[in-house]
């Protein structure tokens, strides 16, 4: 394929160019061995939601209807097809920051003919939104984005999205990565406040240090830093999270894409296989930056693939790189409190066949107190599932991997393997209730399932014997939830079930048509954004199949729908213009605002006919300003 070719693929896309990953995973027989005769899950799935074991199955038929109908505040709104965002009625809704915006008086705006200039690049708000959250500074209201990666047909249109130029590479490079902006609500709504001192962005070049157990690791060394321990950049801002101290965590995903040898010959090593680095970049870094030239610096990808943390109170603080959460294709960072103070960050490694992960602190986190150790000093955990819907995190030690400590928080693909974790469908992002203890993760799809594959590490995936396939060719998705024993998220040993399993009824009458919380009026496909919001309602935003045909028929665009724990109810809030994910979302201090992300809209979004696409941030509110969240 041409550069620009590779360039319009999706991540999952390109990354089965390198190298077709699991197409069958243990997760999925673990559920096969749980499906009945008839199709239905039993024991993991009850009533669609497991609803039963929650509760509702106790209440009366017009109970049970009073209580869902309660939970939500919107009248469900059907599917869309078009190139704008549909709210229901009694919503709003208006663009509070576009790719190419200013977020300093100096900077240029977009313009149609040439998109953003190198100048300017790392001075407006980036390209390709994504996970996000708020913060109140000062009483100012300040909310951090990722950036995931670059459009290059509409950031390059004057070289058609060839990348010829260190200056095409340098102007990308300062398109990714995080911004951090005040926002402000006015008589035409919400908007930047231009040339704020809290506003910042962070980029692929920007200083950052590495922390935690591979710190000045001979692997993470090289020429221009030989003490391991700084790295420029962060690249491949997927979701995100928040720390109960009040700073961001910002994920690097696919970072394995942006690098290549221009040398033919290199040999890969073995880790570059298993992480997915080949001898072609996607964005052609590697010809016009010597550090993304893995002949030149192999050590250079060690450094990426971690979580980071930002501090949005202050724009000078240097980043921090937490290598003690693993290395691999983060996709966000779920933070929660554990009983005994300790922290405890829910991951999932975004590839077919790869793992969720828990990590948690070894000291206990005390308001006020000193955070920085809890994110360096912990321990790391991967999930494994049982098929009678018990699991179990397991330890990543130099006793059960055989590795030593940086070695496990460099390869931790490598280390999962070794205890025998659970491969799983693409784990995306990890949602925990706010008030009942349980996570969430969504496991957005797996097309191209096979029995005979393994994951890059050679981890079989089994089919088991005498049982149905729970959807060979997987092309919808599911949720995933648990319940850690002893109501406490520091605990080794929790229950699961499937919140739902996406389908289409419509078009199915077999385990295709989903689990019973799928209707005609809701139908999705590809869950992979997931929030909570304060009152314990799961909202979930999709980046699947939009053509509404053949299997999709009836989904229209991406979408954003609320999901009641409890009952299991899943209603549309929200589409996208086509082509778009729908993906990001936090809330105003007062709840009276939902923020959410547009990215890579293939309409002329938000601007209209004759206008670039843009990814773009867009508030929702009521008509009434009440909370939305």
């Amino acid at each position: 394929m041409k550069d620009n070719e590779t360039h319009e693929l999706s991540w999952d896309e390109w990354d089965e160019l390198q190298r077709p990953a699991p197409e069958k995973t243990d997760f999925d027989a673990v559920v096969a061995a749980a499906i009945s005769r008839r199709g239905f899950l039993s024991g993991v799935l009850a009533y669609g939601s497991g609803a039963a074991v929650m509760g509702t199955g106790l209440l009366s038929g017009s109970s049970a209807d009073a209580q869902m109908a309660s939970r939500f505040g919107f009248t469900p709104i059907a599917i869309q097809t078009d190139g704008t965002v549909h709210v229901p009625d009694g919503y709003t809704w208006g663009p509070v920051a576009k790719w190419g915006e200013p977020l300093f008086s100096d900077a240029d705006g977009l313009s149609q003919e040439s998109a953003i200039g190198l100048d300017s690049a790392d001075r407006v708000f980036g390209e390709n939104t994504d996970g996000m959250e708020s913060f109140v500074v000062d009483g100012r209201q300040v909310i951090a984005v990722n950036h995931e990666y670059v459009n290059t047909k509409v950031n390059l249109p004057l070289t058609a999205g060839e990348v010829m130029s260190a200056d095409d590479v340098l102007t990308l490079q300062n398109m990714q990565g995080v911004t951090v902006m005040e926002v402000a609500e006015g008589a035409d709504g919400w908007s930047i406040v231009v040339d704020s001192d809290l506003n910042r962005r962070i980029t692929q070049n920007t200083p950052m240090t590495i922390a935690g157990p591979a710190a000045g690791h001979p692997l993470l060394q090289t020429a221009a830093d030989p003490s391991g321990t700084t790295v420029l950049g962060t690249m491949n801002n997927c979701g995100a999270g928040k720390t109960p101290w009040g700073t961001y965590l910002t994920c690097e995903e696919n970072f394995n894409g942006y690098f290549g040898s221009t040398d033919e010959n290199f040999e890969l090593p073995a880790d570059f296989v298993r992480y997915g680095i080949g001898l072609e970049g996607r964005y052609a870094y590697e010809r016009y930056d010597a550090r993304f030239d893995v002949s030149q610096n192999p050590n250079e990808p060690h450094r990426f693939g971690y979580i980071v943390e930002i501090d949005p109170t202050d724009p000078t603080s240097t980043p921090i790189k937490h290598s003690a959460l693993g290395r691999f294709k983060h996709e966000n960072a779920a933070a929660v409190i554990a009983p005994d103070g300790r922290v405890v960050v829910y991951m999932g490694d975004d590839e077919r066949g790869e793992f969720m992960y828990k990590y948690v602190s070894n000291d206990a986190y005390t308001p006020g107190g000193p955070t920085s150790a809890l994110l360096d000093d912990g321990q790391l955990y991967v999930a494994r599932f049982n098929t009678d819907a018990t699991g179990e995190w397991v330890a990543l030690t130099p006793e059960t991997t055989g590795m030593d400590e940086a070695e496990i928080a460099i390869y931790t693909r490598m280390a999962a393997s070794k205890v025998g974790a659970t491969t799983m469908d693409r784990p995306e992002w990890v949602a925990v209730n706010p008030v009942s203890v349980e996570g969430y993760c969504a496991l957005t799809n797996n097309t191209r399932r096979a029995p005979d594959f393994t994951n890059k590490g050679g981890d079989p995936a089994f089919a088991v014997h005498n049982s149905p396939n729970p959807r060979n060719e997987n092309r919808y998705g599911q949720i995933v939830r648990w319940r850690p024993a002893n109501d406490d998220h520091a605990s080794s040993d929790f229950t699961w079930d499937l919140y739902v399993m996406a389908g289409n009824p419509t078009v199915h009458d077999d385990i295709y048509a989903g689990s019973s919380n799928v209707n005609e009026g809701n139908l999705f496909n590809s869950p992979d954004g997931m929030m909570f919001d304060s009152t314990g309602l799961l909202w979930i935003q999709t980046d699947g199949n939009d053509d509404n045909e053949g299997d999709f028929a009836g989904m229209g665009n991406n979408q954003m729908l609320a999901g009641d724990p409890v009952s299991g109810q899943i209603e549309r809030f929200m589409t996208g213009p086509n082509g778009s994910e729908v993906t990001g979302l936090t809330w105003s201090a007062d709840k009276r605002t939902m923020f959410v992300g547009i990215q890579h809209p293939a309409a002329p979004f938000p601007d209209g006919e004759g206008m670039l696409p843009r990814s773009t941030v867009v508030a929702i509110k009521r008509a009434d300003n009440a909370p939305v969240g």
